[in-house]
């Protein structure tokens, strides 16, 4: 497999620079694993299988058991995560899947994120939600080849 490009952070890296810096803003405040989770979910969804394979692997380093890794997808059907995981990942479909309804964001979804998540980690995990998207669909839109950027 061969990108249709050079990935748009190589030929503009200041974009790297800028997504870089978004990324590592969001590795303060919440669990390691908790944030693979969102990553792996978010690149599920949208097909991102260079973010699939990475935040696995990421996921695994961080001491994730390989059951809840195979779950993701099907969390809610599932006795591995915690509620905390659980509203997270709900957050997290629902910011990635913004689709033409009136309410994109359902307040049962926030009212369970905001339950478990100050106003910091509530912050930390949008912004994670939001950068992996942005990377997911760049990777998509290019068609990034998995394995080629080690992460």
């Amino acid at each position: 497999m061969h990108a249709r490009m050079n990935h748009p952070v190589m030929v503009l890296p200041d974009a790297m620079k800028v997504l870089q810096s978004l990324g590592a803003l969001t590795q303060n405040g919440l669990p390691e694993k908790l944030l693979e989770l969102v990553h792996l979910r978010a690149s599920q969804i949208n097909g991102c299988s260079v973010c699939v394979d990475m935040h696995a692997r990421a996921a695994r380093r961080h001491g994730e058991a390989d059951e809840r890794l195979f779950a993701v997808s099907a969390w809610r059907d599932t006795p591995y995560f915690t509620d905390a995981e659980r509203a997270a990942l709900a957050l997290t479909e629902e910011l990635t899947r913004l689709p033409d309804r009136a309410d994109p964001v359902p307040d049962p979804v926030w009212n369970a994120a905001d339950k478990h998540f100050d106003e910091a980690e509530l912050a930390t995990l949008l912004l994670a939600i939001a950068t992996i998207n942005v990377w997911n669909r760049l990777n998509v839109a290019v068609r990034q080849p998995v394995g080629a950027w080690k992460g």
